[in-house]
């Protein structure tokens, strides 16, 4: 769909991520995102019972803080966290938040600013999820606690994103980001993750009237449920109609949003500080610059060492940054290359398209070991394996740990680059074909490639192609 160029689009991300931790935010229960059998992770605390009280679950912290970290604009000092944070009651009424209230953080988030993709944040806070409630079951409703109390990670960006595309690509870095922090899975279609998106249109410098689209599940979704938004928008105004400030849905059958609830303002939530919790200096309890120091390499740094250090393309530089195991599967196999760039390419080349095309056609393969793989690239690279016969002992070395270089030489798949035997076969060729020759020497390259292919046919394919052209030219001339 063509936006309207009359119009810009300005998007700001409301993304809620739950955190991997043993126990819920505020009790021992397990957080456990698999558990099936409803309300089995669930205690006195997290249903809401009269006289208990919450405990703050340290991990949960350090994870935000870690990830404020990584987001930190200042390589030199971190100036996005804190020093003090509370805990506030927002409070509604919901079936599937027994206390009438939710823990969440208002005036003091835990990090505010930051930029991740070049996208600038707002805030990122803590707060513990919600119950699940089921409506399928006919006139009635029932609800699930096992997610309710579980930590859960606000993040708001500013409204400086202009389309569905620019949207989800942060959704997804944040999304690794996440993993590679250990912080959390954010599996989107387990509901680990939810994005929200608020929407405006504008023709002038001012913005337009805000609209939120509530829980969208997928990276697609995010794209397409904000570029309709968009057009949505544009075509009221352009019809004259006024755009209302409300929350919608997002119809995956219809593929378009729906009016859901006009939107609530923060006063409607009547925030106050929890007096259960305790207040927090944050550098009392935690050390950021041991957390700046235990940082991983995070996604963008790993990226960017591919395509600057390596020099491989840039779609499989996106592939082992957004695939962990095959990143590393790939950096295994180069390490014995003493940082020979031309090795590191041709090896991404066979991992992005013979390893996972492989993998994704037979789920039981798993990751050879990096050694015997890496044989498979030198031979390549030195001219003793063609690419029928790596790729066949690629997808060979996937079912079995076998030794390539044993077996290329035992099966006779090793090229042969002997001039002679060659230039042998060569010159009845061009004799018993004039008109080929004729062919070449008047421009038509594939004559030549006549040749060659003749040539590896009785050689059965043993011969390197490339030692065959040089003597053709080399004869031909």
């Amino acid at each position: 769909m063509e936006t309207n160029s009359k119009y810009k689009a300005t998007i700001g991300l409301e993304i809620h991520a739950e955190l991997k931790t043993q126990t819920k935010m505020f009790c021992s229960c397990k957080n456990d995102p698999d558990e099936e059998k409803p309300n089995s992770n669930i205690c006195e605390v997290c249903t809401a019972q009269p006289g208990t009280l919450p405990v703050l679950n340290k991990k949960a912290i350090e994870h935000v803080l870690r990830v404020g970290i990584a987001c930190c604009d200042n390589k030199g000092k971190i100036d996005n966290i804190a020093n003090f944070t509370e805990w506030d009651r927002k409070n509604y009424f919901y079936p599937d938040i027994p206390k009438g209230y939710q823990i969440s953080q208002y005036k003091y988030p835990l990090v505010t600013g930051g930029s991740i993709k070049g996208v600038q944040l707002t805030r990122i806070h803590l707060e513990e999820d919600t119950g699940g409630s089921k409506h399928d079951q006919g006139d009635f409703s029932l609800v699930d606690f096992n997610r309710g109390g579980v930590p859960l990670m606000e993040l708001v960006t500013e409204p400086v994103i202009h389309s569905g595309k620019q949207a989800a690509d942060f959704a997804k870095e944040l999304q690794l980001l996440l993993q590679y922090l250990g912080a959390g899975d954010a599996n989107m279609e387990k509901g680990e993750m939810r994005v929200e998106a608020n929407i405006s249109v504008s023709d002038t410098d001012k913005l337009g009237t805000k609209v939120e689209i509530k829980n969208l599940n997928s990276f697609r979704t995010v794209e397409r449920a904000v570029a309709y938004e968009i057009e949505r928008q544009i075509d009221a105004i352009e019809k004259g109609e006024k755009v209302i400030q409300e929350t919608r849905g997002w119809d995956e059958a219809k593929q378009k949003t729906y009016s859901q609830r006009i939107k609530e303002d923060s006063q409607d939530y009547r925030y106050f500080p929890d007096p259960d919790l305790p207040k927090m200096m944050i550098s009392e309890v935690f050390d950021l610059e041991a957390l700046k120091g235990g940082l991983p390499e995070l996604p963008w740094e790993r990226r960017e060492k591919y395509l600057k250090e390596f020099g491989i393309k840039e779609q499989d530089a996106d592939s082992f940054v957004n695939n962990i195991e095959l990143g590393k599967f790939f950096e295994a196999v180069i390490a014995g290359f003493a940082g020979n760039k031309d090795l590191a390419k041709l090896a991404s080349n066979y991992i992005a398209s013979d390893v996972v095309g492989f993998m994704s056609k037979d789920s039981s393969l798993k990751f050879p070991k990096p050694e015997k793989f890496a044989k498979i690239i030198v031979m390549v690279s030195d001219g003793k394996l063609g690419s029928r016969a790596a790729k066949d002992l690629v997808e060979r070395l996937l079912k079995a740990d076998i030794d390539p270089e044993e077996v290329a030489n035992k099966e006779g798949l090793i090229q042969k680059s002997d001039e002679g035997a060659i230039k042998t076969i060569g010159e009845k060729l061009i004799k018993d074909n004039p008109k080929v020759v004729a062919d070449y020497k008047a421009g038509k390259e594939m004559a030549l490639m006549f040749f060659v292919g003749q040539i590896m046919k009785v050689t059965k394919g043993s011969s390197n192609p490339q030692v065959i052209k040089k003597v053709l030219v080399e004869m031909l001339a």
